[in-house]
């Protein structure tokens, strides 16, 4: 379907977003059915869950697997059902791999308002997982989440982001013609999701803060008012409409600190480049859900209103949020050397993980853990220098 650029949709469901939206309830059959009858994904599971039979049998173990993945499915009906096994499946995670989650501001939120959630971005998965599961838990829908185009490697990947409720952004087009064309979609799928009732989680930048470091893109908060030009409205009047909520999402351990140390590693010894497997978003996916998180965090706002006129200086309101609000774990402050009020045993957990690292790479992950700390400094400095 063809779009003006004068021509205004009413509706997220219209046939324009298809190559970028969630699926539908209708859809939820023929998404599981490609789910339980990838090759890939099923090679994986019995690569995973048995190493040894893979090797020798794996066409006597597909079938079983198969099977397996249909009758666990078989009672999913709905994305409500998705959601619920989700829900589960979340607190066994937590249950596993955390020692506990705070939720903190998720309460004073309107139930019936739609909200756009932006938050720090540190773990592809979770992050999401975690704000969904904050709103689940107090009674609230569940977000639909966007999510770049580079992690739709596979047929089973892709299906099992549409049913919990994904959307695209389109990252890879190149011209910048068709980046436009592609931006200007996304806003209006956010914006009419908005209206429409559904809330949005976005990262507040794009691709992970690898060296720790959380702060927002202004060019992430320009593409939201591509849809409010089409309004005829300024950019703090259209913001103002979208109940943009910051979230600090803080981990005391990040699963993938050691890659993300050794992709910053790379970058820096071949000028910037650095070559991605092809499995390796998947890989820190899977990585980020079972690994572990120590204590974690999440903390949300109130709906940002007023205060800012441009994308940078909400920008710089958003960050002012998170980095105020980022939990200081005792990761964080034995790495920034303010670790007098740290336990010993505390001290001790941070510098064996440390330890286990190749001596080259200690650095790298020590500044890391330390950015957050030194966030918070200048955060606070900056708010007593205005006062």
């Amino acid at each position: 379907m063809a779009q003006t650029d004068e021509q205004l949709l009413l509706s997220s469901a219209d046939p324009f977003f298809d190559d970028i939206r969630p699926c539908t309830d209708a859809e939820v059959p023929a998404e599981l059915h490609k789910i339980c009858h990838d090759q890939d994904l099923l090679q994986g599971i019995i690569n995973f869950r048995y190493p040894l039979l893979s090797r020798m049998c794996p066409f006597l173990l597909k079938p079983l697997v198969r099977q397996y993945l249909v009758k666990r499915c078989a009672q999913i009906r709905t994305i409500s059902d998705f959601q619920s096994r989700v829900a589960s499946f979340m607190e066994h995670v937590i249950a596993t791999t955390t020692d506990g989650v705070i939720f903190e501001g998720f309460d004073k939120l309107q139930p019936g308002q739609a909200y756009l959630f932006i938050s720090n971005h540190r773990d592809i998965s979770m992050d999401p997982a975690f704000i969904d599961f904050a709103l689940y838990k107090n009674g609230f829908d569940t977000v639909r989440i966007a999510i770049g185009d580079n992690l739709l490697k596979s047929q089973a990947a892709t299906s099992l982001m549409r049913l919990n409720k994904s959307f695209i952004v389109q990252r890879s087009i190149e011209s910048p013609r068709g980046k436009l064309r592609a931006l200007t979609k996304l806003s209006e799928y956010i914006g009419l999701s908005l209206k429409e009732g559904h809330s949005v989680w976005i990262a507040q930048r794009e691709g992970r803060a690898k060296d720790g470091d959380d702060r927002t893109e202004a060019s992430v908060l320009k593409m939201f008012h591509l849809y409010g030009r089409k309004l005829k409205l300024s950019f703090k009047d259209y913001i103002s409409t979208l109940n943009l909520v910051p979230v600090a999402i803080s981990y005391e351990y990040d699963p993938g600190d050691l890659s993300k140390a050794r992709e910053l590693q790379e970058r820096e010894l071949n000028h910037g480049e650095y070559r991605k497997g092809k499995m390796e978003d998947l890989l820190s996916i899977a990585g980020g859900i079972k690994g572990y998180k120590g204590r974690v965090k999440i903390s949300a706002g109130q709906p940002i209103k007023d205060g800012f006129e441009s994308p940078e200086e909400l920008a710089a309101l958003i960050d002012n949020f998170i980095w105020q609000h980022y939990e200081l774990f005792p990761s964080a402050l034995c790495a920034a050397g303010a670790d007098a009020a740290v336990s010993p045993a505390d001290k001790e957990k941070f510098e064996a993980r440390l330890n286990s690292y190749p001596p080259e790479l200690r650095d790298r992950v020590r500044a890391m853990y330390a950015r957050p700390y030194l966030n918070r400094k200048q955060a606070t400095e900056g708010a007593a220098a205005e006062v």
